[in-house]
């Protein structure tokens, strides 16, 4: 007899209705009838992806949160400059360099500043420790009843259902005063590690048939540390560890209010729904390949290039698989070096240094520093490749995500919590955008779209 929280998962996608022909045909007709020529785009002075021609982002609003900066306009062209990233006007490097120098983790002391817009004091930051940690177990019967019993196949999804599943846990979920708000948003920041880890160990029973490992979260440990001890069966992990996690949660914690996902946050948020429905809303923003997935991407064409390339440590043999890549003659053959390259970061991505250095001294305490100098010729050799061979003058750097899935790797965290361990960093700055729209926004995000449709007359049924 099957357990009583053993899911049945067979039939979840209906085989005959995917092979069904008439589907095919409908998906014919659906990619026929929606087309639109590439010509009415400029016609129209469309900004495609809210982009403008020189690559600059289309100006769709303010905010007092994240800075992403990486170039200048003078006298109306675009300057490559090093890149530089704030948190509430403040460097990145400085932040990070102060709660290192410290010897402690830094990403509580970010989401407050992210949060309220000033560093928290000692006492302060004690306090609001102590409130995420209060918040991290999950309400009576929630892993049971909506992660267990309703696992998914991609932790993303069950990263999203998990926050839906919150509101009606919620005694007040329509209440939009701030003090309701925070709380909301507190709740969902200390819940995310957990939401995933447990959101994986479903994914990981069930669909592939492994041991389940339910450990509850300790509330005295930070988020770094919570989560490497959720996602381990003996719950163990290292300082070192620990810290370069946590040093991965603030770099991805705030990206400006323009990244799809955040932006994402402010458009649902502007309709004036709940907080869990704007969350998920950027959880699924993020869930996408061009969003949210690109550290995987790099992880796999190193794997590629490891297996095609005899000898690490020889530029030669490298430069000539970079070049292959380029050309589409392999790895996905999208020619694509991943990693590479950036939507404002020209010269430099302020991120990329920090999480290198780090990554070098986990990678001597793993004794895989082979690897990380394979990554590091990969990076000084692919611009130059890119540039010649593209014939282009545009500078591309090596972003956060070139490093950061190699990290995720030798912390043995598996490739399924890679993006959503990105949420679980973003939430933070999600929660900050949705409090500014609430506070500052005031009107619903409304751009407009022209019609460029043909006028038809209606044909009744027995003349088509």
């Amino acid at each position: 007899m099957a357990d009583a929280l053993t899911p049945d998962i067979e039939g979840i996608v209906p085989e005959k209705t995917s092979k069904d022909p008439f589907l095919t045909e409908l998906a014919k007709l659906a990619r026929q009838n929606n087309r639109i020529p590439t010509e009415f785009y400029e016609q129209y002075v469309v900004k495609r992806g809210l982009r403008n021609a020189d690559g600059t982002g289309v100006l769709a609003g303010l905010t007092e949160i994240g800075d992403v900066h990486g170039y200048i306009v003078s006298e109306g062209e675009k300057v490559p400059v090093d890149g530089r990233l704030r948190y509430r006007g403040m460097e990145i490097e400085d932040l990070v360099a102060g709660f290192q120098k410290e010897k402690r983790h830094g990403f509580e002391e970010t989401a407050y500043l992210l949060l309220f817009g000033e560093l928290p004091k000692k006492k302060e930051l004690h306090k609001f420790c102590n409130l995420l940690g209060r918040n991290r177990r999950l309400p009576e019967g929630f892993t049971e009843n909506m992660i267990l019993k309703a696992p998914s196949s991609n932790v993303m999804n069950k990263l999203a259902r998990s926050v839906l599943a919150a509101y009606s846990y919620d005694k007040t979920p329509e209440d939009r005063s701030m003090k309701n708000i925070l709380r909301q948003c507190i709740g969902l920041i200390a819940r995310f590690p957990v939401f995933a880890a447990y959101g994986y160990e479903a994914k990981r029973h069930y669909y592939d048939k492994r041991s389940l490992y339910i450990h509850p979260p300790d509330e005295k440990l930070s988020t770094a540390e919570n989560f490497l001890r959720l996602i381990r069966a003996d719950k163990a992990y290292t300082k070192t560890e620990a810290a370069l996690l946590d040093l991965c949660l603030v770099l991805h914690a705030e990206h400006g209010g323009g990244n799809n996902s955040t932006f994402t946050t402010h458009v649902v948020t502007s309709s004036d729904t709940d907080v869990y429905s704007a969350i998920a809303a950027a959880i699924g923003s993020l869930k996408g390949f061009k969003h949210g997935g690109a550290n995987i991407q790099v992880v796999q064409m190193m794997e590629d290039i490891k297996q095609n390339v005899k000898n690490y440590e020889s530029e030669n043999q490298v430069a000539d698989y970079l070049e292959k890549i380029v050309r589409k003659e392999a790895f996905d053959g999208s020619g694509l070096i991943y990693g590479l390259g950036h939507a404002v970061y020209t010269i430099s991505d302020p991120r990329t240094g920090l999480l290198r250095k780090q990554a070098a001294k986990l990678a001597k305490e793993k004794d895989i520093e082979w690897e990380f100098n394979l990554y590091t010729l990969v990076e000084s050799l692919a611009p130059e490749i890119f540039q010649r061979i593209k014939k282009s003058d545009k500078k591309i750097c090596p972003n956060v995500d070139f490093y950061s899935g190699f990290v995720y790797r030798m912390l043995g965290i598996p490739v399924e919590l890679y993006t959503p361990l990105f949420a679980m960093s973003r939430i933070a700055g999600w929660c900050a955008h949705l409090i500014e729209e609430n506070v500052s926004g005031g009107r619903i995000i409304r751009p407009a779209y022209k019609s460029v449709a043909e006028t038809k007359e209606y044909t009744p049924m027995s003349k088509r």
